[in-house]
């Protein structure tokens, strides 16, 4: 913290809840505690219970989470090396290319999602590329969307790399090849990390373009929260939500720790 007095401190700390509390974690205890609950008639839930997350354990909605966690995986493989590949060729050309290839890169994010979606349904929807019905469409989807983030993840990390290691290397006569994997890689292993937990955290909440390309055999968990809250099971719908948010944060963590590792190395 840059704040050195005493007074200020504790100021930034109650700016810090202040804004914390309302905005982002009183959202999601509100979900909590209606996980937990079967009737909202006042201020606070009432009726406890813990059957809700005895539903959203088991059945369609443990098929929903395993479909999500095998989707979110497959596309955060998949973006991870796509966007690094890319990355690394962009960094080698002249500022033109590489502007244009970031506009590229970055053109799934500047439009909404359900955009990407359409455009995926319509483009693979007819011979030879016929996906439409199937869960590789899904993971497509999915990895465009979050290949942006894992390429500009990289692209960022490799322009703070200090040039000196791959000289050096060089120098002792090191094939490019070398380089790229002993040398290269192994730097960014703590931004490839990074990168790849973003992808797989938005991959995991990703409803919109989902919504428009899910086969009835592969519905990810934000869809069936969804048909779930749109029924009027909010509480049973909450519940579901709470399993989705803490496998993401279970699967964050252990991402953060191979991070930390990596940062040692």
């Amino acid at each position: 913290m840059l704040v050195h007095s005493r007074t200020g401190k504790w100021a930034t700390w109650v700016v810090f809840f202040l804004l914390f509390l309302p905005l982002f974690a009183l959202p999601l205890l509100v979900i909590v505690a209606a996980s937990f609950s079967t009737h909202w008639s006042g201020a606070f839930p009432s009726r406890p219970t813990v059957e809700n997350y005895g539903a959203a354990v088991r059945g369609e909605s443990l098929q929903a989470l395993t479909t999500s966690l095998v989707t979110a995986l497959a596309a955060s493989v998949l973006a991870l090396t796509f966007g690094s590949w890319a990355a690394l060729a962009a960094a080698a050309l002249k500022k033109g290319g590489k502007r244009v290839l970031d506009a590229l890169f970055m053109l799934p994010v500047a439009v909404p999602s359900v955009v990407v979606g359409l455009a995926v349904l319509v483009a693979f929807s007819q011979p030879p590329f016929l996906l439409n019905g199937t869960r590789w469409i899904v993971i497509l989807a999915h990895t465009i969307l979050v290949t942006a983030f894992a390429y500009q993840s990289v692209s960022a990390a490799i322009v703070r790399l200090d040039p000196m290691y791959e000289q050096a290397a060089a120098s002792l006569g090191a094939r490019p090849s070398y380089v790229l994997w002993r040398v290269k890689l192994p730097l960014l292993l703590p931004s490839l990390n990074a990168a790849a937990g973003l992808c797989f955290a938005l991959s995991m909440g990703e409803l919109s373009a989902t919504m428009m390309l899910y086969p009835p055999d592969w519905m990810p968990l934000p869809v069936q929260i969804f048909t779930a809250t749109d029924r009027g099971s909010l509480f049973a719908g909450s519940a579901v939500a709470v399993v989705l948010m803490g496998t993401t944060l279970l699967v964050l963590l252990a991402v953060s720790r191979i991070r930390t590792k990596a940062s040692f190395r």
